[in-house]
């Protein structure tokens, strides 16, 4: 690549900030400039470049293949560029930076925000953002460092780190149970009132169940659901109904008596903790420290095992 066609990290994250806010206005506003001079900008890159890297002709931009192999590839270079700028400031000032987290709202408040706290105690340079979402994977993973997330995982250029072994249980109140009797098998449960969760765009109705070789799936009858899995579980345990939960939220109330298991011997799909990152060859040292931290906390057992 000659001089003239040389490009440099503040190219790239100009082009990232196109590809993430959608319209060169909306960059111009995340960018501080006006619309006029971030459409001048890219043009000057284009040229440089000798090749069109954003069709502005349609309703919306659309990247072309050059212009998409550059964010793909770019990211990673920033990413490692930003490290390697870390390191260096590392070795005078210790651990700095911004920190971005993103988990969903029942797990991120009880067993997430409590260590991103700490976190950010034992290391008073880095300034954290925790974000509490519904659907931490829909759109924008860009914008954080850690996604956590919980249960199975789509195709994605994210990279898992496990965090914890998370199960998932039939439960009932005992009030529940008394009043329709215990279930043997998982098909009795289209015989009890069942409450469903709406979360991660999944069939909340259809429930799976394992016991050796044996599969089943089982459409639970269903006049009560929450996209908020707190209420689903109050819910349960004010006798309203059967729910399918995760270990690490009714873990309490099986201790108490509230909630009893049910099926035990049928396994159901496993909902393990999990956080993801981008490129693992270039995170900055804040995040793999943060990461360590999180797993230290969660090891040997998570505290729903303990």
């Amino acid at each position: 690549m000659s001089e003239t066609e040389s490009i440099d990290s503040a190219d790239i994250r100009f082009l990232l900030a196109i590809r993430q806010f959608g319209t060169l206005a909306a960059a111009a506003r995340a960018l501080g400039l006006t619309p006029s001079a971030v459409s001048q900008r890219l043009q000057q890159l284009e040229q440089r470049l000798d090749t069109r890297l954003v069709d502005r002709s349609a309703r919306k931009l659309q990247f072309s293949e050059e212009g998409a192999l550059l964010c793909e590839r770019g990211v990673e270079l920033v990413a490692q560029f930003d490290a390697l700028q870390e390191e260096l400031r590392m070795q005078r000032r210790g651990l700095v930076g911004t920190l971005k987290i993103n988990a969903p709202f029942g797990f991120g408040r009880r067993y997430l925000a409590p260590v991103v706290a700490d976190f950010q105690s034992e290391n008073p340079e880095v300034a954290v953002t925790l974000t509490l979402s519904e659907q931490p994977l829909t759109g924008g993973a860009e914008r954080y460092d850690v996604i956590v997330h919980i249960g199975e995982m789509r195709a994605s250029n994210l990279i898992g780190h496990l965090i914890a072994p998370n199960a998932r249980f039939a439960c009932a109140s005992p009030a529940l149970i008394e009043r329709f009797g215990e279930p043997q098998t998982p098909e009795d449960l289209a015989r009890m009132p069942c409450i469903v969760l709406h979360e991660n765009e999944t069939d909340a109705s259809l429930w799976q169940f394992s016991k050796g070789k044996t599969r089943l799936s089982v459409r639970v009858p269903s006049k009560l659901g929450s996209n908020d899995g707190d209420t689903v579980r109050r819910w349960a345990c004010e006798g309203r109904g059967v729910i399918l939960r995760s270990e690490w939220d009714v873990a309490d109330d099986l201790r108490r008596g509230t909630l009893r298991r049910l099926l035990p011997a049928w396994k159901t799909p496993y909902a393990d903790v999990i956080a993801l990152t981008h490129n693992r060859a270039g995170l900055p040292r804040r995040t793999r420290d943060f990461m360590q931290f999180l797993q230290s906390r969660f090891r040997p057992l998570p505290p729903w095992r303990a």
